[in-house]
């Protein structure tokens, strides 16, 4: 007679989580602005079109705020808050001196706000922007899941201790995209999105001059490229010069990357750590060897990715707003 109570409250429990999150998923959707805002996806193609024929990087400085922004309170555009140096996630220090793009957002919602009053959020603007950067550099195309709203705080001590640092060893790493519900899987194919885009000397330059206390150069890094990355940021520079990330590819969106950390020219260490480090044996090497053999199977792993992280605590409903302005709360 016990049994019953108890499984009648584990079935409540299981048919309360369901209905949330159908709920969540039924809000978010292709089509959510087609009615309200038809123009939005021609807007945004047009914005980012422009923005990386005026700049290339621009494709990668997008996809890092995205990146950036779900990491921390979830996809909601609380990084794009202006702030002082204690309440904006822009003063953390994985964004100071690194993210950008804000302007190109900022753009956009211009445009938006003179045909949409009030109507497509700071959060989405952000989420289409990325796949329009993904698909203009060569990579592949996916429907974005529509319905977010714009977050009303930023949370400088989420983005101070949540978001992945290039130092971080390969288990803090995997441990941080397991907070905000991504895998294994996740953190391999997320990774290489770093396919394009620009890194500066102070990312990676621990790799070049006494790794680690060893008075020489990270012996994972391809030795035919150290000089080379030596003269770039010799230890007297302020660290603000910049190389590829995804050398000898650096505008493509395509696995290249992977093939690259197999041969050891991994720029970032929480890159090549995902094939070389001895954590990589049962976690991520086997991923980054499928990558680099496949980049059909790439593709469909960060599209499924990119759909996953961009689900990340959303904000749907009435919760949040609709900013008016991505910079500041209405």
């Amino acid at each position: 007679m016990k049994t019953k109570p108890r499984n009648f409250i584990l079935y409540f429990q299981i048919m309360t989580f369901l209905v949330l999150f159908v709920g969540v998923n039924c809000q978010l959707t292709p089509n959510f602005y087609s009615k309200t805002c038809p123009n939005l996806l021609r807007v945004v193609r047009r914005e980012v079109q422009s923005a990386i024929k005026n700049e290339m990087r621009m494709a990668a400085s997008l996809l890092r705020l995205h990146f950036h922004d779900c990491f921390v309170n979830g996809c909601d555009a609380s990084l794009l808050l202006d702030g002082n140096s204690s309440t904006s996630e822009k003063f953390a220090p994985g964004n100071l001196n690194s993210a950008r793009g804000y302007e190109v957002i900022d753009n956009i919602k211009t445009v938006l706000e003179n045909t949409c009053t009030g109507i497509v959020s700071c959060a989405d603007i952000l989420a289409i922007a990325v796949r329009d950067s993904v698909l203009l550099s060569g990579g592949p195309f996916w429907k974005v899941l529509l319905g977010r709203r714009d977050g009303l705080a930023a949370n400088f001590s989420g983005s101070s201790n949540g978001l992945p640092t290039p130092f971080d060893p390969l288990n803090t790493i995997i441990s941080k995209f397991q907070d905000v519900g991504l895998n294994l899987t996740d953190v391999v194919s997320l990774s290489g999105a770093h396919s394009i885009g620009l890194a500066r000397c102070t990312t990676f330059d621990n790799r070049l001059r006494n790794f680690n206390g060893t008075s020489s150069p990270d012996t994972t890094l391809d030795t035919t490229i150290v000089s080379e990355l030596q003269n770039l940021c010799p230890s007297t520079s302020d660290g603000n010069n910049t190389t590829p990330l995804d050398r000898n590819s650096t505008n493509l969106f395509d696995n290249h990357f992977f093939k690259n950390l197999i041969n050891g020219r991994g720029l970032l260490e929480s890159d090549q750590i995902l094939f070389s480090s001895d954590d990589a044996i049962t976690t991520t090497k086997t991923l980054v060897e499928t990558y680099s053999n496949n980049s059909t199977f790439f593709f469909n792993d960060f599209v499924n990715s990119m759909i996953k992280m961009g689900n990340i605590s959303p904000l749907i409903g009435s919760n949040g707003q609709i900013r008016t302005n991505c910079r500041v709360i209405n």
